[in-house]
C-alpha cells in the first residue's frame, strides 16, 4: 500500500485497517477515491460561506450564475436550467420560486412556446451574482493556491481526463450557451 502523505491521514488509516482486515483485496483505490470524496466535503464547506454571505444556498447561486453567464438577455426556459445544473425540474421549480420570491428572477411566458415559461434576471440577480461570483472566484482562487501552480495544472488535467470517462463533451453549441456547473 502506497501512502501519499507523510502523516496518516483519515483515508490512510482507514486503508491501514481494511488492509490488515482484508489483506486479500486492494484497498489502493481508496486512496484516490477516498480522499477526492473528503476533499469535495471541505471544498463544499469552504465555498459555501461565500454563497450564504450573499443570502445564498448552493442550489440559488448556481440558478443565478447559468442565467448570468447565458449573457444578454439573461434568461432561460425552466427545463434548460435543471439540465445546465444537473437538478430535476422539481428542485428547480422550487429555487426559482425562492429566488422570484427574493426579486432575484422573474419569469414570463415564452415567445417562442405558448406553454413554455421563461426565467430571467433581474436587475438585482444580476447585481448579486456579479458581486458574490466576484467573490467567489477569490475564494476558488485561494482554495487552488494551497497547491504549487505546477500540481494544480496537473491536477487539472487529471481530473479533466477522468471526468471524460463519466460525461461526455457538450457541443460547441451547447457550451457557447454555458455548461453545466455543479457550484458556479
Amino acid at each position: 500500500m502506497r501512502v501519499v502523505t507523510e502523516h496518516l491521514d483519515h483515508v490512510a488509516r482507514i486503508q491501514q485497517a481494511w488492509a490488515r482486515e482484508r489483506p486479500d483485496l486492494d484497498v489502493s483505490p481508496q486512496g484516490v477515491i477516498g480522499r477526492l470524496h473528503r476533499l469535495a466535503g471541505h471544498l463544499t464547506e469552504q465555498l459555501t460561506v461565500v454563497y450564504r454571505r450573499y443570502g445564498l444556498g448552493e442550489g440559488e447561486f448556481d440558478v443565478l450564475a447559468t442565467l448570468r453567464r447565458a449573457g444578454e438577455p439573461f434568461e432561460r426556459a425552466p427545463g434548460e436550467l435543471a439540465a445546465f445544473t444537473m437538478v430535476t425540474t422539481g428542485a428547480m421549480t422550487k429555487r426559482i420560486d425562492r429566488l422570484e420570491r427574493d426579486g432575484l428572477v422573474t419569469r414570463r411566458p415564452s415567445t417562442s412556446d405558448g406553454r413554455g415559461r421563461v426565467v430571467a434576471l433581474t436587475n438585482a440577480g444580476r447585481e448579486l451574482i456579479d458581486q458574490a461570483f466576484t467573490e467567489h472566484m477569490r475564494n476558488e482562487r485561494r482554495l487552488v493556491d494551497l497547491l504549487r501552480p505546477d500540481d494544480a495544472a496537473q491536477l487539472e488535467s487529471l481530473l479533466a481526463t477522468w471526468l471524460t470517462s463519466f460525461e461526455s463533451p457538450l457541443q460547441a453549441e451547447s457550451s457557447a450557451a454555458g455548461p453545466p456547473a455543479p457550484q458556479q
